[in-house]
């Protein structure tokens, strides 16, 4: 299984390797080049599945019958609260 993956802003192209957890899916990212907020695609079940250049672990190892977003993410969907740099009682507001 591949941990580690580059994701790419469709904003402005900056590119950054992260590591993917195992237990969980990052539904948003913030971009450290132009700050967007990015939310998966529609269809798509994280930002790795959207903007990665390797799929999240549980859509790599599920099999051609699992692998949509219905079976993947779905109880663990976290946000990435580490790369999100605004206060606490913002994202509460935002309905986190």
């Amino acid at each position: 299984m591949i941990l580690e993956s580059v994701i790419t802003c469709p904003h402005c192209a900056t590119a950054k390797s992260e590591t993917m957890p195992t237990d969980a899916c990052w539904f948003f990212y913030e971009c450290t080049g132009c700050g967007a907020r990015l939310q998966p695609k529609e269809g798509h079940c994280c930002v790795f599945c959207s903007y990665g250049s390797v799929p999240c672990p549980p859509m790599q190892t599920a099999g051609p019958d699992e692998a949509s977003a219905a079976s993947c993410c779905t109880v663990n969907r976290l946000p990435n609260l580490t790369l999100d740099r605004r206060p606490i009682l913002t994202l509460l507001s935002d309905g986190f």
